[in-house]
């Protein structure tokens, strides 16, 4: 019996991605202007998407990331593992799904629940996290960036 494959059409709307991006940032609680560097390539034979992101300020780099991008096999769903230079390793992907050129990931961890959203646009793309802490009622921005295609 055969393994069930990912679907197609959200793995080549994730190759869209694939290249280097960078672009401003705002961050909730600091008034420092940050830039975002994100390099994608697409791996195990086009199965997945690597991501490594790194954020500056000052010309200086304050974060780094690690991103893996599969689709679900069987499903339309992608999964989103993140690991980063502040110790998040994720117990399970963020999960989410392509809403035309948007791709919205929902995750509840013990720290709360978070929503990312990748917005694509030709040369350009937005990405935004906003976070729900526990006890709050109302979701709040976290990060938002706008980024551009790098040569």
């Amino acid at each position: 019996m055969e393994s069930p494959r990912p679907d197609p059409a959200p793995l080549a709307l994730l190759h869209r991605l694939a290249g280097a991006w960078s672009g401003p940032e705002r961050n909730a609680g600091t008034a420092a202007a940050s830039v975002g560097h994100g390099h994608y390539r697409i791996a195990l034979d086009g199965g997945a998407l690597i991501q490594e992101y790194r954020q500056e300020r000052d010309g200086e780099t304050v974060f780094r990331g690690h991103g893996v991008f599969l689709v679900e096999p069987g499903s339309d769903q992608v999964l989103w593992w993140w690991f980063d230079s502040l110790g998040s390793h994720p117990a399970a992907p963020a999960r989410g799904r392509w809403h035309g050129d948007s791709l919205r990931f929902d995750q509840v961890t013990p720290r709360g629940e978070s929503r990312y959203r990748y917005e694509l646009d030709g040369e350009r793309h937005r990405f935004v996290i906003e976070n729900r802490y526990p006890g709050e009622t109302d979701f709040a921005e976290f990060i938002h960036g706008d980024y551009t295609r790098q040569p």
